[in-house]
C-alpha cells in the first residue's frame, strides 16, 4: 500500500507542476484535465502523507521496542496498538479512494422495465417493479420523468421507460439491470397455482449531447399515428416518432406525447442512454474479461432476483443475500439490497486492481 500511496503523490506532484507551466495554462482542454485530476488526488495524498506519517512512527516504535530503555518502551507499548489501527483504518479508506470511478455514476439515470416470460403476469409485475422503483425515488427525494409506455389493459405494462433524476441516479441504480423473476398467484389463477414469471430491467447513464455524438445522416425518422390512451391527438395526426440508428439497428419509438416535437425530443433522449450504454459495454468488454461476471457487470441476460411472493422473499442471486423482507423491498425500502451490492461491486474491483 505504501508504495501505492508513494505512486499517487509523485503522480500529484507531476500534475501540480503541469498546472504552473503556460502551455498547459493556455490550453483549456490542457487546463481542464490537468485540474480535474488533481482535484481527484488531492484528498488520496492528504490521507496518503497522514499514512506514511503513521507507517514511520510505527517503525521507529517498533524499533524502541528492540532496545534496553524499558521506560521508553513501556511508553511505546501504549502507543502501538492505536497507531496500527488508524494505519489499517486509513489503508480501507485509500484502498476504497484507488477504486476506478465510472464517470457516469453521477448521470441520471435512464430505467426501462420490459415484460419477459409469463404473458399478462409478467406485465402486471413490470407495472410492480415500476412502483418498487417509483417509491425508491421518491426516499431519495429525487424525480421521475416518464418518456414511453406501453400498458395493457390490466393495469400492467409491455414496456416502461423513464428518467430517474437525482445526483449519482445511475451510480446507485445500475446494479438493478438484469432479469427479476417473481414467484406468485396471479390474479387470473383460479386454481391458486403458483407461476413463476419476469420482467427485465435495462439500467443506463443518461447521455448528453456531448457525450455521444450523433450523426443526423445516419438516423431514419418515421412518423405514425399514435395508438392507446392519451388524449384528442391520438389516431388524429401523426405524433408518434419512430427512429431507427442505422449504424447499429438500435431502434426507438415514442408516442405517448402529443406533439411530434416532444416525442422526437424524448426518443433521442432514449437512443443517446443507449448508445453511450453501448459503447461502455464495448470498452468494458474490451478492458476485462472478467467484468461478465454478475457481480457489477450489468448483464440484462442473467437472472439477478427473485421476488417469493407466498414466503415474502427476496433473493438477489448475484450475492446470495435472502431477505425476507418482500413487503419493505415492493414499497422501495431497496437500500438494504443495493449496499451490499455496492459493497460486493467494490470488494471485487479491489480484487480486480490489485489493492485487496
Amino acid at each position: 500500500m505504501r508504495d501505492k500511496v508513494e505512486e499517487v503523490i509523485e503522480r500529484f506532484k507531476k500534475v501540480s507542476h503541469k498546472l504552473t507551466q503556460q502551455e498547459v495554462i493556455n490550453n483549456p482542454k490542457k487546463i481542464k484535465k490537468y485540474s480535474q485530476e488533481h482535484s481527484k488526488l488531492e484528498p488520496i495524498v492528504e490521507k496518503g502523507k497522514k499514512y506514511i506519517e503513521l507507517d514511520e512512527q510505527i517503525k521507529e516504535d517498533k524499533e524502541v521496542l528492540k532496545g534496553s530503555d524499558e521506560e521508553l518502551k513501556e511508553l511505546v507499548k501504549g502507543e502501538l496498538d492505536d497507531l496500527i489501527s488508524e494505519k489499517e483504518d486509513l489503508e480501507g479508506e485509500i484502498k476504497y479512494m484507488l477504486i476506478p470511478k465510472d464517470p457516469s455514476d453521477k448521470n441520471n439515470a435512464m430505467v426501462e422495465i420490459r415484460a419477459g416470460t409469463g404473458g399478462d403476469e409478467a406485465s402486471l409485475f413490470a407495472a410492480d417493479l415500476f412502483r418498487m422503483y417509483s417509491r425508491y425515488v421518491e426516499t431519495k427525494n429525487w424525480e421521475i420523468e416518464e418518456m414511453s409506455s406501453n400498458a395493457i389493459g390490466l393495469g400492467g405494462y409491455k414496456e416502461i421507460i423513464f428518467l430517474v433524476k437525482g445526483k449519482g441516479a445511475y451510480g446507485t441504480l445500475k446494479f438493478e439491470s438484469g432479469v427479476h423473476r417473481v414467484q406468485r398467484v396471479p390474479e387470473t389463477e383460479t386454481s391458486g397455482r403458483i407461476h413463476t414469471s419476469a420482467s427485465t430491467v435495462a439500467v443506463l447513464p443518461e447521455a448528453k449531447e456531448v457525450d455521444v455524438k450523433i450523426d443526423r445522416n445516419d438516423l431514419k425518422i418515421d412518423t405514425f399515428r399514435a395508438s392507446g390512451p392519451g388524449g384528442q391527438h391520438v389516431n388524429k395526426a401523426d405524433t408518434a416518432i419512430r427512429i431507427v440508428h442505422q449504424p447499429t439497428g438500435l431502434t426507438v419509438s415514442c408516442q405517448d406525447q402529443k406533439s411530434q416535437h416532444k416525442n422526437k425530443e424524448q426518443a433521442m433522449k432514449i437512443l443517446r442512454s443507449r448508445l453511450l450504454a453501448k459503447k461502455k459495454e464495448e470498452q468494458q468488454e474490451k478492458m476485462d474479461a472478467k467484468r461478465k461476471k454478475m457481480v457489477g457487470s450489468g448483464d440484462r441476460s442473467a437472472k439477478i432476483r427473485t421476488y417469493n411472493f407466498p414466503q415474502g422473499r427476496v433473493t438477489d442471486h448475484r450475492i446470495e443475500l435472502t431477505l425476507y423482507k418482500l413487503d419493505q423491498i415492493m414499497e422501495g425500502a431497496l437500500d438494504q439490497i443495493i449496499e451490499p451490492m455496492r459493497i460486493a461491486h467494490n470488494e471485487e474491483l479491489l480484487e480486480n486492481t490489485g489493492l485487496k
